[in-house]
């Protein structure tokens, strides 16, 4: 009998060692949910939202975009100013002389340089490597990195690995200085040298993965494989207490799937104007839970209201407004920042919810290579499929009576009226006659031949119901079969980046403001082979589709090297045509809105601008003795403009 107890006694007592030691975190000034769990803080490895909007939080790059200003032009931040050379094409950095990182020591213009070399690696395979092949020779690097890798991995004759993949190590740290127009004469000089005049160049020295990593702490975590001579990091380094970050917050507690604890960073250069202490971010995967959560006052902030009754609750604040018609109408008329209209009329819990304009597309992709991953042949490698496909469903439909949030119809990947100068193509009308003969003509009149379609889609935030809609007009449309995957956010990712799919959602919001952020989703770079061996295509990070069009790829290229600026937004508007009305491997739904659940009149520091991006520093809480207690400054615009 003890046998048995011995067991369930010593797990009882662990339990309790747990449950004793497991204290509650402090409550934070600031509590927000965010689109999700955080999956890296590995600058590198980032490309979702949420781990960018945290990224913004404990990372600072050379500027940071003013989230309130119209213009959203970036404003000093590790670098305190720059210049820029009459060609437009060398940028001399300034780091302020108090920039720190938060274990007190200084921030170098070295680290970016080690920063950014690791994205330039083809070892980390970085979604954004390629916004770093911008800077001179960095495409030069990375093909000469790549193809050394290709070759030490399959030569069978090296006795010594780990020596040679050493060696090869040293060789890569003197190629990358005799290519890469990277160079730091002093510690608070960094001098950039670009291939080409890019005109967004500035935008992305506030982005997110530009920003550095503490060198000593991440160096310390890599080692080089013998097998295949590559840089492996281990991701130990970005958990606390190891990870050392620049940003105006540090990250103290991260609990996997429980939540995340920042406090402010006291090294950071502009420590005293912070005027919150401390930010929590629960995990609360159910929307459902988020919007309870903020009702009972465990959270100040939801960053994504995804729930299905969201539509009625803006509906209650239409009808708010409608009751306060007159005080609102004048208060718009004053050009005030939407939220600041909130907080200017009588306090209402209807006011909570807050929908704005964002700088993103909702779309579905089609998995684009001859076969899939399965070994079975892939309807939807052929274009006219595809374009079938994107031509039988029913847009209106989606946003009017599945979404019902205040969405557009998107047949555009790149929001309309969202940059000025560019013109949009007219993407794909709704058209199921036109659908149906596409779809004989390649092969599969009523649908016959084709296999049973999957559409996959990660659990939450409404995909199912688009899903099931979309579902409805194929199978009412085309006569296919159509099953439903859903899968959980994890292995969605997984399969999705491992392309392994048919069709599946997908959402792309825009990192900097020009049409390139959206158009290299579709980019692929086909180096030829050698001694007669057929050429190698590679794909952009963000490429899920694996799709590959030397024609659009050409239009890209050619785009980079126009001077003139209507001409150049000229090509990229052609390029999308292509990918919209004739190559389709993707096919666009709805602009995205953004939709906030936050008291006005509690909190302040958000920014309604479409780009989605928050200032943290920036947030203060009304009435709590800290701070000053500004309203927001941002103008008040009708839509069209509130994409500027």
């Amino acid at each position: 009998m003890w046998k048995l107890l011995l067991p369930i006694l010593a797990l009882a007592v662990l339990v309790g060692v747990v449950v004793l030691t497991d204290k509650p975190l402090p409550r934070a000034d600031l509590r927000f949910i965010n689109r999700g769990d955080v999956s890296t803080l590995d600058l590198a490895q980032m490309s979702w939202m949420q781990d960018l909007r945290v990224a913004g939080v404990i990372y600072e790059g050379l500027t940071r975009n003013d989230v309130f200003a119209t213009d959203y032009d970036p404003r000093p931040a590790a670098a305190e100013r720059w210049e820029i050379s009459s060609d437009l094409r060398t940028y001399t950095f300034h780091l302020r002389d108090n920039a720190r990182w938060s274990n007190g020591s200084t921030v170098r213009a070295s680290d970016f340089i080690f920063s950014w070399r690791r994205l330039l690696l083809p070892d980390s395979a970085g979604d954004y490597a390629k916004l770093f092949t911008l800077i001179r020779g960095g495409q030069a690097f990375y093909d000469w990195r790549s193809a050394r890798l290709r070759e030490f991995a399959s030569n069978t004759t090296i006795t010594n690995r780990p020596a040679a993949a050493d060696a090869l190590w040293q060789e890569t740290l003197a190629k990358f200085d005799e290519l890469v127009g990277l160079s730091a004469p002093d510690d608070r000089t960094l001098i950039i040298e670009l291939e080409r005049p890019t005109p967004y160049f500035m935008s992305l020295t506030s982005f997110g993965v530009f920003a550095p990593v503490y060198p000593p702490l991440v160096g310390a975590h890599e080692s080089i494989d013998a097998a295949t001579g590559m840089i492996k990091t281990r991701s130990d380094w970005t958990k606390p207490p190891l990870l050392v970050t620049n940003g105006p917050f540090m990250l103290t507690v991260w609990r996997f799937k429980r939540d995340m604890f920042f406090e402010r960073n006291p090294h950071y250069w502009d420590a005293a104007s912070i005027d919150i202490d401390t930010i929590s971010i629960p995990s609360v995967q159910d929307g459902n839970a988020q919007v309870l959560a903020f009702q009972t006052g465990a959270v100040d902030w939801v960053s994504d209201v995804t729930p299905t009754y969201r539509a009625e609750m803006i509906q209650a604040k239409q009808d708010y407004y409608n009751e306060h018609r007159a005080a609102y109408d004048a208060l718009v008329a004053q050009n005030l920042d939407p939220i600041e209209i909130d907080r200017r009329l009588p306090p209402d819990p209807r006011q909570n919810i807050h929908t704005f304009p964002a700088f993103g597309t909702y779309f579905y992709n089609f998995y684009t290579q001859p076969t899939l991953l399965d070994g079975r042949p892939n309807p939807f490698a052929d274009a006219r499929v595809r374009r079938a496909f994107g031509m039988a469903l029913d847009r209106e439909n989606i946003v009017n009576n599945v979404r019902r949030s205040g969405e557009r119809v998107a047949t555009t990947l790149i929001p309309r009226d969202s940059i000025p100068g560019y013109v949009s193509p007219k993407g794909l009308p709704y058209d199921p006659a036109a659908a149906r003969a596409l779809l004989a003509e390649a092969g599969y009149p009523n649908a016959a031949g084709l296999p049973t379609i999957e559409i996959m889609f990660n659990k939450d935030g409404g995909h199912d119901l688009i899903a099931q809609a979309i579902a409805k007009d194929w199978e009412r449309n085309l006569g296919v079969d159509i099953t439903l995957a859903m899968k959980e956010i994890k292995v969605f990712r997984e399969e999705l980046k491992g392309g392994n799919y048919m069709i599946s959602r997908a959402g792309w919001f825009g990192d900097y403001g020009d049409p390139t952020t959206f158009l290299d989703l579709n980019r692929s770079y086909e180096q030829p082979g050698e001694n007669g061996a057929p050429a190698t295509i590679s794909f952009d990070g963000n490429n899920d589709r694996k799709f590959h069009s030397p024609r659009y790829n050409a239009l890209l290229d050619q785009a980079r090297g126009e001077p003139d600026p209507a001409k150049r937004l000229a090509i990229l508007s052609e390029a999308e045509r292509i990918i919209l009305e004739e190559e389709v491997p993707l096919v666009p739904i709805f602009q995205y809105v953004q939709i906030y659940l936050f008291n006005p009149h509690y909190l302040t520091g958000i920014s309604p601008h479409p780009r989605q991006e928050q200032a943290m520093q920036l947030v203060d809480i009304f009435g709590d003795g800290k701070g000053s207690d500004q309203p927001n400054t941002m103008q008040r615009w009708p839509v069209g403009a509130l994409w500027k």
